[in-house]
């Protein structure tokens, strides 16, 4: 692998890459705002989730290129990743090698959409791994031992479960219960329990800063702002932690749920490894306040939050850009 090559974690919420030998360079929210008329991309990131639900509709649109953790475009997917390798390299485009995430259980016509707009992007070499592996491999678990480790990645758009030994998955699984389910419950609760009708950006912001999926986690208040479902006019409104609790905690007994089915298909002798060493919770799903205690409440096993985790994926590929060896192994698709 060359210098500048780049591992890329292309997340329903989030675009996080990370550079060889400069680390993680970019993380962005995974919108892109169109030009309506020539399909002009005229931002990415924070820039166009700003116009988010904001655009004259006759002139730009805020789009997400990717939906539950696959390219839902992978025209733009392509020019996003071209706009990745002009950036990180001053505006001059270079050709290089890249290391891409993916879900658990995305089928051959996904793998092969996203190797595609990579090679349309102008990609030399392009590697898939499965966001598991990879988001073990980002915090400094060994994957080539004979020992079980379970990973909980959730995303924006999916939670992949897996159960990983001697480098690759022994039993997983992929679910698009994720990020963007639990705004979407939320959506639907404040409009339930207040009357208010409030958009998908009002609904993270409420998830992020008074969310709780267990009760013994602190209650706070957050004052949000929407349209009143009956007269159509503006009013604000005080949105506590309990109430999110309600809205969100059903969608987490579901995932809670897939993960004893995991557990049930696993082998015996990895079975008492998980115990013994527990399940790590990664990506921006991890960072919901009380999951890890409701979960270990839950199955029984100790659970533990991951160092940084929603750069988990992007730093594993980071490491795989370095050890071609280790990467040969674990790739899932289209290696060259």
């Amino acid at each position: 692998m060359a210098k500048n090559d780049l591992g890329i974690d292309l997340g329903t919420a989030n675009f996080i890459v990370y550079q060889q030998g400069k680390g993680i360079v970019l993380d962005e929210p995974s919108v892109v705002a169109l030009e309506k008329r020539t399909n002009k991309i005229l931002a990415i990131g924070s820039e166009a989730k700003e116009m988010f639900g904001k655009t004259p509709e006759d002139k730009i649109v805020a789009v997400k290129p990717m939906r539950d953790g696959v390219i839902a475009d992978y025209t733009i997917i392509s020019e996003v990743l071209k706009y990745f390798m002009r950036k990180l390299n001053k505006g001059t485009f270079f050709k290089c090698n890249m290391v891409i995430g993916i879900p658990t259980k995305t089928t051959s016509v996904e793998q092969w959409a996203v190797y595609d707009a990579a090679v349309k992007a102008g990609a030399k070499r392009v590697h898939i791994v499965l966001e598991p592996t990879a988001a073990a491999i980002g915090i400094g678990l060994d994957v080539m031992k004979p020992i079980g480790n379970m990973i909980l990645d959730i995303g924006g758009g999916t939670t992949d479960i897996a159960v990983i030994s001697l480098g690759g998955i022994v039993v997983g699984d992929s679910i698009k219960l994720a990020g963007n389910t639990l705004d979407e419950a939320i959506v639907r609760g404040v409009r339930r329990m207040f009357g208010l009708i409030i958009g998908e950006s009002t609904a993270e912001e409420i998830k992020i800063t008074v969310g709780k999926v267990h009760l013994d986690v602190e209650d706070l208040e957050l004052e949000i702002r929407g349209r009143d479902a009956v007269t159509g006019l503006p009013r604000t409104e005080k949105v506590s932690s309990s109430d999110v609790y309600k809205m969100i905690r059903p969608t987490v007994d579901n995932i809670i749920a897939r993960i004893k089915l995991v557990l049930e298909k696993t082998p015996p002798e990895l079975s008492a490894d998980i115990v013994q060493h527990g399940i790590v919770l990664t990506g921006g799903g991890a960072l919901l306040r009380g999951i890890d205690k409701a979960i270990e409440e839950e199955i029984g096993v100790p659970c533990q939050v991951a160092e940084d985790p929603l750069l988990c994926v992007a730093k594993g590929t980071g490491i795989l850009l370095e050890d071609e060896g280790l990467l040969r192994h674990v790739a899932v698709a289209y290696e060259a």
